[in-house]
């Protein structure tokens, strides 16, 4: 269910797979994502069930309504009956609220600076990579009192540049924008490398305290990959701070 957790200083990190839920096939088992097509009671019973596991109260878990790009939401409370906003980033100086991330390929991007009790969850696909979705949520939460220094930083299970072949003028177009981002497939055509350019983002902001999963979502049976599966859940990561 937990495939990945840290605590660091009080800041706690952790990424999903996707066993130990309650969704039916094509969604088995834990999805997350309530836009995918699984029931909705699977996925608020997943929801529940992810949130114990990790010792968080359910209703105390924010999600996103995440569409590619580059916004981003500061919350101080879950959403209750308001309109989940169309944002890729969420940030918050509420110590116990937790802030979750729903990918199935993209990079999950958790960071938090404990010192200055300030955490942010970011969804970095490819075009959020390129868009500055990282850089928006940390200069958001600079706003709120962090420094990059001191902001530590945790990406989980993604497709990786091996295994993300995208056409040539893609490549090059996604490279213009972050360099680090350009990669070749293991059978030798263009790819992209979302977790290296979100890395390399980070780094030039002075984000020193960083932490890339070494899974790749296309390649393990354990997670969810739209690319491989097309029809399939969501995984999720969730940052908090005690």
């Amino acid at each position: 269910m937990i495939g990945q957790r840290e605590s660091v200083s009080g800041a706690h990190f952790a990424f999903t797979d996707r066993w130990g839920g309650v969704s039916a096939a094509p969604y088995e088992e834990l999805n997350l994502g309530g836009a995918v097509g699984d029931t909705p009671e699977a996925v608020r019973g997943n929801r529940e069930l992810a949130a114990k596991s990790l010792s968080l109260d359910p209703g105390r878990v924010v999600w996103m309504n995440q569409v590619h790009g580059a916004g981003v939401a500061v919350v101080d409370e879950p959403w209750g009956d308001r309109p989940v906003p169309e944002v890729d980033a969420i940030v918050t100086t509420r110590r116990g609220l937790a802030l979750a991330v729903l990918t199935a390929d993209c990079v999950p991007v958790l960071l938090a600076d404990p010192v200055a009790g300030v955490a942010a969850a970011a969804h970095a696909g490819r075009p959020g990579m390129v868009a500055g979705v990282v850089p928006a949520a940390v200069r958001a939460m600079a706003e709120l009192g962090a420094e990059p220094d001191r902001i530590v930083a945790r990406t989980g299970p993604a497709v990786c540049g091996r295994c993300y072949e995208v056409p040539e003028p893609m490549r090059a177009e996604v490279a213009a924008v972050e360099p680090a981002a350009h990669a070749v497939t293991g059978w030798g055509t263009p790819a992209v490398d979302v977790s290296a350019g979100v890395h390399a983002q980070l780094d030039r902001l002075g984000v020193c305290d960083r932490a890339q999963s070494p899974v790749c979502t296309l390649e393990s049976g354990d997670h969810f990959s739209y690319r491989r599966d097309r029809t399939t859940g969501r995984l999720a990561g969730y940052v908090w701070l005690d």
